[in-house]
């Protein structure tokens, strides 16, 4: 019937499509160092306000994270993260791969505190062991949650206090900056994160994220290279950025995402489903009876199932995206109520 599965199974948004198409037939210098990506950059910089920051495009998430943390660190230094962060479940362990340990923290609600850090820290004090370094969050969480600016501004205090480097994944940045629940803006994320990404995959783009580093790195593009992440028809990214930023087009997407998630969550509860966190994004984790999944999953329905709870219910993921149609939202509480009988 439809998938809930994730936020990326559609292709691009239409205005992202017709930019390429406009443009296919021209020649440009490679590498991300033709005008498209140029003017992307420009972009980027003024809507964060950061005219100093370096602007870097990668084609995926997992790339974007290995390259810029490993570029960061000494191989002896680590990462403190949540312990549902996607470096730590989703990855393949390619931060560690890379050489560098990944210091899980389990969390309530998968976001890092000040005190949580300060516990990991106090833990890590001699030679003998990795010395974390970089403090990894991501917004949205894996779990739906969004930062506020405060609870980010007193984890930039926590990391200057210890002299440590706040990274932040933005897969899927637009659907939290624009959750009812965040006061963030990306002026916010260049002021007080070293590096963040506006992810361009999971909301509207064929593929493709945007490096902001606040902290100078005048080799980070070796670092890329090195890594197979400076991709030959560059502008292929500079132009889906132009596309989606240039008029808010990316914004006007996720909050769509995010109206057709509010639709399942209230949907939902209307029927009765419980949720063991409240998500004011795109991903919405209700929790079914096992006959109910059943039924839905042989109706056609595809979504992850996240964790069993006790013997007779699942929690499940269903995720929304820019091009969810409502009428496929009516449908899936349709289909579960009918299940529910």
């Amino acid at each position: 019937m439809y998938s809930f599965r994730n936020d990326y199974s559609e292709g691009a948004h239409p205005q992202v499509l017709q930019a390429l198409l406009d443009s296919n037939l021209e020649q440009t210098v490679g590498y991300g160092l033709d005008p498209y990506c140029e003017a992307a950059r420009s972009l980027i910089r003024e809507l964060c306000g950061a005219p100093g920051a370096g602007v870097h495009f990668f084609v995926g998430g997992t790339q974007t994270n290995l390259v810029t943390i490993s570029a960061l660190l000494q191989s002896y230094e680590a990462v403190i993260a949540a312990q549902t962060g996607h470096i730590c479940v989703h990855e393949t362990g390619a931060i560690e791969a890379a050489g560098h340990k990944v210091c899980t923290v389990p969390t309530e609600d998968g976001k890092l505190t000040p005190a949580e850090i300060e516990n990991v820290l106090a833990s890590h004090s001699t030679e003998h062991m990795v010395e974390p370094r970089l403090v990894y969050l991501s917004d949205s969480t894996e779990v739906g949650t969004v930062y506020t600016k405060a609870e980010l501004v007193a984890l930039r205090d926590c990391c200057d206090t210890h002299g440590l480097l706040l990274y932040l994944d933005g897969a899927r940045l637009g659907s939290a900056l624009t959750s009812p629940e965040s006061d963030l803006t990306l002026s916010d994320l260049a002021a007080l994160t070293d590096a963040f990404y506006i992810g361009g995959t999971k909301n509207g783009a064929l593929f493709g994220e945007a490096l902001v580093m606040t902290l100078p790195h005048d080799r980070f593009r070796w670092h890329m290279k090195q890594r197979g992440a400076v991709l030959a028809k560059g502008r292929l990214l500079g132009l889906q950025f132009q596309a989606l930023l240039k008029d808010g087009l990316y914004w006007e997407l996720a909050r769509r995402a995010n109206e057709m998630a509010f639709r399942l969550r209230d949907g939902l509860s209307a029927l009765g489903c419980a949720f063991p966190l409240p998500s004011p994004t795109n991903q919405q984790f209700p929790v079914l009876p096992n006959s109910v999944v059943k039924g839905l999953q042989a109706a056609g329905y595809r979504f992850e199932v996240d964790h069993a709870e006790g013997p007779d219910q699942t929690c499940i993921r269903l995720v929304t995206s820019w091009a969810t149609p409502e009428d496929a939202v009516n449908t899936f509480l349709q289909s579960l109520a009918d299940c529910k009988e």
